[in-house]
């Protein structure tokens, strides 16, 4: 799922007069959200604020779709992606409560077929583990499985593929995010409940809290009109783009929501899991377990919180900011980024969903919002200390791939055993959990394509003696990538790697993570 890529330009700020929080105002928020939309691209934006069970601020602004040029409202639909991964959490601790199972009990307990690369781990680990991202996989190991959409794996293959992904570090040694386990996670849900991940989200949360306008899946969202498109940068400028999310991997982040409902789980959330007519839909002793600290992750010294602890909790990013827990997660596919945010002890919740990608924006704006209500004494502009940051980034994202473009020229002049080379790479290569790989050549030009990913179609060019670099053809995924091939002492290409060319590839395209063995 998309990388959030942080950090945002353009003079607004609140100022703060004492320790006490201010007043957010509706014409700062609107002028806020149209100074964050100029600044990062964003056709459209929605966000919402709740403090002390009050809708403080809830409008949408800019375009829900740049095609159809429908305004964005705050009832247009949004996919938050993997903000979902709280639900799946929350149905899972209402199904422990139930006494349906635990979150100690080990998966295979409930999904005999599962397995980890290393049977030992296979009998360890546990439904708390698939929430908490410290099984041992790495950052976005096997997202090729569901990502881009349009692949045909269904959940149970990728419960059954498991097993060929060799994790990256020790068991429970790490935290590494991973949208696999979240997927197996949903299938347990399946399986204690009898019902799908949607059917169970719909009827058991969304339902009682007042989400009356959300949807598990994008699927089930095809008949509302009021949603939007997405939208990724195509050389330099934002553009629609095909709604990105493959049902397989609802669990992770599948659910389709608004402005007004999000604020309703926001409040539910701030009030003890309790709904509106005062029905508590998870104990307090799984409360604690989901928004405790599970698995630490390192804190940045001078942080601009003065954060302290930070870590993934179940489903939840979690940490002090100025002395109040947090409880945080964002959202992203291609297109599309979302960040939720509420302060419990403060009674402060924060939506932003947009229709672009840039983290940077929603950062600009969460922060912005957040530095109201804590005792901030300096006066922050995150506007435009996140745009001179994301500025940068993009530059030296920009630079990286000049400079892959100038060797793929440089090399092209003295390459003189283009033909060969070529010929020697044609074939079918095999990975264990992706599937095959095939490359053709068709004239002059090789072309690589996804038996089990068909979006996954690209141009290949040669880079140096043993490396093409592959272009895919939907120029906005922003993820070409390397494709390096070992050969044989006779010249036979016995297996090849691949990796992203740029670092602002999303870590879902996690092609590093492929062992491609040629078949034929």
């Amino acid at each position: 799922m998309k990388k959030i890529s942080l950090y945002a330009a353009l003079p607004f700020f609140f100022l703060l007069a004492s320790l006490l929080p201010a007043q957010v105002t509706e014409a700062q928020m609107d002028q806020l959200l149209t100074d964050t939309r100029k600044t990062f691209d964003v056709p459209g934006m929605s966000v919402g604020i709740i403090k002390d069970g009050k809708i403080i601020y809830a409008k949408g602004s800019g375009v829900a779709s740049l095609t159809t040029q429908k305004p964005m409202t705050p009832n247009t639909l949004v996919g938050i992606a993997s903000n979902s991964k709280g639900f799946t959490a929350t149905a899972l601790a209402m199904l422990a409560d139930e006494g349906k199972l635990k979150l100690s009990d080990p998966v295979i307990k409930y999904l005999p077929e599962f397995r980890m690369y290393d049977q030992c781990l296979t009998q360890q680990v546990t439904i708390k583990d698939l929430l908490t991202h410290r099984a041992g996989l790495g950052l976005g190991q096997g997202d090729l499985m569901f990502f881009p959409e349009g692949g045909r794996n269904t959940p149970a293959d990728i419960v059954r593929k498991v097993q060929y992904l060799k994790p990256e570090h020790g068991f429970r040694e790490t935290m590494d995010y991973n949208n696999i386990m979240f997927i197996v996670a949903g299938e347990v849900i399946h399986r204690v409940s009898g019902l799908s991940w949607a059917d169970f989200i719909e009827q058991r949360i969304m339902k009682p809290v007042g989400m009356t306008s959300s949807f598990g899946s994008y699927s089930r969202a095809a008949q509302v009109s009021d949603k939007i498109s997405a939208h990724a940068p195509v050389d330099g400028k934002a553009i629609a783009v095909p709604h990105d999310w493959h049902e397989a991997a609802n669990a992770a982040g599948g659910i389709m929501s608004n402005i007004p409902d999000m604020l309703k789980w926001a409040n539910f959330l701030i009030n003890n899991f309790t709904t509106e007519d005062g029905k508590k839909l998870v104990s307090d002793a799984l409360v604690q377990q989901l928004w405790s600290i599970q698995q630490p992750i390192p804190v940045a010294k001078n942080n601009p919180y003065h954060t302290q602890f930070y870590g993934y909790g179940l489903g939840w990013f979690l940490s002090d900011v100025y002395g109040y827990k947090q409880v945080q997660h964002t959202g992203g596919l291609i297109g599309t980024v979302t960040q939720f945010t509420v302060i419990p002890e403060l009674k402060l919740g924060i939506v932003v969903l947009t229709n672009q990608q840039s983290g940077a924006a929603f950062n600009a704006v969460t922060n912005t919002v957040k530095d109201a209500y804590l005792p901030v004494k300096e006066k922050r502009n995150w506007l435009a200390t996140l745009g001179e940051r994301n500025t940068k980034m993009l530059a030296d994202v920009e630079n990286e791939k000049a400079e892959v473009k100038s060797k793929i020229a440089a090399f092209s002049k003295v390459n003189k055993n283009a033909a060969q080379l070529a010929a020697a790479v044609v074939g079918t290569y095999h990975d264990a959990w992706f599937g095959d790989v095939v490359v053709t050549k068709q004239g002059n030009v090789l072309r690589i394509t996804s038996m089990d990913s068909p979006r996954l179609v690209g141009s290949m060019e040669a880079y140096s003696p043993n490396t093409y670099v592959v272009r895919w053809h939907d120029r906005s995924y922003d993820a070409d990538a390397f494709f390096t091939v070992q050969t044989d002492e006779n010249g036979k290409v016995l297996r090849a790697t691949m990796k992203p060319i740029s670092s602002i590839t999303d870590f879902s395209f996690d092609f590093e993570d492929l062992d491609l063995r040629k078949v034929k």
